[in-house]
């Protein structure tokens, strides 16, 4: 196989973080092609290589035709390349299932955590009162992963190995960590596993060592919260 994985800065792009985090993590090999945001909310110049003109976006060129195969949206790329990595699922059937549907879940809800915990590795941020619609949300997260780790005996949300189900939450454990958010009990044990995972450690150290500012994520994040820490300039 021979893949290129377009993604945005490490510092924001919660979305290219999981194809990323999940090749890094089960052993996908893979060429980074990394795009810094400029400081406009739409980058019409991705088109270039992404026919939405967003990230991420996977170019397989490893077939005899001239052009290569390009899947874009992270769960796409993720379904392409199990077939050729099956490690990017669990063996076990029904963990199989379960993992998708968690994935699956991710990928088109928790609106509340999109608009209230905007990505960003490099900030620790006072995130103050949470609402009803947040804390539903957090809710819903604990009850997913307290029933994967007990169905399937963990550590990881669909059984012994890393999946894509996991790499789906990784964004998740990042913003919990950013906006000082606590899940507790065995979901909250899951969380802190996940941000230490190395393949999640790696990316948010990169994305602290950016040096790229988007104003429009910048402010987004902030929203008037006070920021406790700096990451990049901590010593």
């Amino acid at each position: 196989m021979s893949y290129s994985l377009y993604i945005g800065n490490k510092r924001y792009s919660s979305w290219s973080m999981r194809p990323w985090v999940l090749f890094t993590a089960v052993g996908v090999p893979f060429d980074e092609k990394l795009h810094i945001f400029q400081p406009t909310q739409r980058q019409p110049e991705f088109i270039a290589f992404s026919p939405t003109a967003k990230v991420p976006c996977l170019h397989d060129t490893s077939s005899s035709s001239s052009s290569p195969v390009v899947v874009w949206d992270s769960l796409a790329i993720c379904e392409y390349v199990a077939e050729t990595h099956p490690a990017v699922w669990p063996a076990d059937r029904a963990a199989r299932a379960f993992a998708r549907s968690a994935a699956a879940e991710m990928h088109a809800g928790f609106p509340a955590v999109r608009d209230q915990c905007s990505m960003n590795v490099g900030l620790r941020i006072e995130f103050g009162p949470v609402g009803a619609d947040l804390q539903a949300e957090l809710d819903r997260m604990a009850a997913l992963f307290v029933e994967g780790l007990e169905r399937f005996g963990g550590p990881w949300i669909a059984g012994p190995s890393f999946s894509a189900a996991d790499a789906f939450f990784a964004p998740i454990a990042s913003r919990l960590k950013t906006y000082g958010l606590a899940i507790p009990g065995k979901a909250g044990e899951y969380v802190d596993r996940l941000f230490e995972h190395p393949a999640v450690q790696r990316w948010v150290k990169e994305g602290i060592a950016e040096d790229s500012r988007e104003p429009f994520h910048e402010e987004d994040c902030v929203r008037g919260r006070k920021i406790l820490q700096d990451l990049q300039h901590s010593s």
